[in-house]
């Protein structure tokens, strides 16, 4: 079994961890948040003081972190605390070129690493549900793959380093796209006299059929399991789908993309962020039923 470093153990990153100790590995935490090292060692992780700390016993370093200068940040210190050779997973959501500026990091210290975002919510992540998104080297994919699929239903190599990232980014502009989408047909189906339950029979067996309808109805009723029967208490908040599209409309632009969906998107998501990025981000069609009242009076 290995000894895993983990640092960032908030709602993602603790149940990851937690599933990594139930398989039988020692795993060795670390977070800025009392209360995430508090539920961590309740679920039988052993606790650093510092990240660096933590890096210095382990074979392994996952790190799950908000946004890429963290990442960057934290590796300036583990790097240096970490033994030779030590192999780097990091699952945080940034961007295609901070992603590659950590592993390039990784690599002139000595070390192996890959970026390994993941899908799924904090749902995938309490099940050990996840998908991960892998971009790196064959060998450090291979030596990863069996903690990925302690904390995830599915692995895919993605390939080289920040790919990983890319297929992150992408995911997830069409998943914002078309919870957009799915949320505008309700809304229309209601000023029609379309119940919510008549459209879901008939879109979830039709051409319309998507994730975001049939496993994240944002409406309550049709998917008992969905945020929207549970007043968009989030599974996966409007801030983090507000982050990743605007990831996605940066490589957009930088790459040249004539996307305007996943910009129109990125932009309707910063601002329903802006007064809600605590809700789940189904909770858009909230907004659009809203905004289309507004326009009717």
């Amino acid at each position: 079994m290995s000894t895993i470093a983990f640092i960032g153990l908030g709602h993602m990153g603790g149940p990851m961890a937690a599933n990594l100790v139930q398989a039988g590995h020692r795993v060795i935490g670390f977070d800025l948040v009392p209360a995430a090292l508090e539920q961590a060692r309740i679920d039988g992780l052993e606790l650093a003081d510092s990240a660096g700390q933590a890096a210095a016993a382990a074979d392994v370093v996952i790190t799950m972190l908000p946004n890429g200068k963290l990442v960057l940040d934290v590796y300036g210190e583990v790097l240096q605390a970490a033994r030779p050779g030590t192999l780097f997973i990091d699952s945080s959501t940034i961007d295609v070129a901070d992603a590659k500026a950590a592993a390039e990091l990784a690599a002139s210290a000595g070390h192996r690493a890959l970026d390994a975002p993941v899908s799924g919510g904090v749902a995938g992540a309490s099940a050990g549900t996840l998908a991960f998104m892998v971009g790196g080297g064959d060998e450090d994919f291979e030596a990863a793959r069996p903690l990925l699929e302690i904390m995830g239903a599915k692995v895919v190599h993605c390939g080289g380093a920040g790919v990983g990232q890319a297929a992150k980014i992408c995911n997830n502009m069409v998943l914002g796209i078309s919870m957009i989408a799915v949320s505008e047909a309700f809304v229309l189906g209601e000023k029609l006299g379309l119940s919510h339950q008549a459209f879901f029979d008939v879109a979830s067996n039709a051409s319309a059929q998507c994730w975001s309808l049939t496993s994240y109805c944002p409406v309550p009723g049709p998917v008992p399991t969905s945020p929207a029967n549970n007043d968009y208490e989030p599974g996966f908040a409007t801030a983090l789908m507000r982050k990743d599209l605007g990831l996605a409309a940066n490589a957009l632009r930088v790459n040249g993309i004539d996307g305007r969906l996943g910009l129109l998107a990125a932009q309707i998501y910063e601002q329903f962020g802006e007064q809600h990025a605590d809700r789940d981000f189904s909770a858009i069609v909230t907004d659009i039923r809203h905004r289309s009242e507004e326009n009717q009076q």
